[in-house]
């Protein structure tokens, strides 16, 4: 899905790039950060989980025991790529997202890695989209972008 909008943010973590993507991966309910403007179900705050591999999902599970299924994982290449469709649940039907996080090792540096994410296809959703908050492709962008931003900070105090 590499076309459309992106949005784009890359850190830099004092870590190889398996930890990087464990931590990724079966942390992200430590180090995912909830924001009441781009909830997946709304009024509902989870804790987000990836089921692991190439058949797996990425899911919001909520304290009554129900879950939201986020997407698909479509590329599980541990320690240096996955990709993961992203839906919330006012997308319509023949909508959905695309986020790509890659773990790429620091050339002379074996123990940092850059984490960059990228988000496509915010061209799909409608801007009177209630995850878009009637806001223009270029102002959304920069506002999922500024969150993205945070979210990879708090992925940064974890690892």
């Amino acid at each position: 899905m590499p076309d459309g909008s992106r949005v784009l943010v890359a850190l830099r973590v004092n870590v190889t790039a398996e930890r990087a993507f464990t931590t990724f991966t079966e942390q992200i309910g430590r180090w995912w950060r909830p924001n009441p403007l781009f909830q997946f179900v709304p009024n509902s705050v989870g804790t987000l989980e990836f089921w692991p591999g190439p058949r797996g999902c990425l899911i919001e599970r909520y304290d009554d025991g129900t879950v939201f299924q986020i997407g698909d994982v479509r590329v599980w290449e541990p320690p240096s790529r996955l990709v993961v469709g992203w839906r919330q649940e006012g997308f319509p039907p023949d909508a959905d997202t695309e986020l790509h996080v890659r773990f790429d090792q620091i050339d002379g540096n074996p123990v940092q890695t850059r984490v960059t994410v990228e988000h496509y296809g915010w061209d799909r959703i409608p801007p009177e989209n209630a995850v878009r908050h009637s806001f223009p492709l270029d102002v959304f962008s920069l506002r999922f972008a500024q969150w993205w931003k945070r979210q990879l900070a708090e992925f940064g105090n974890v690892v």
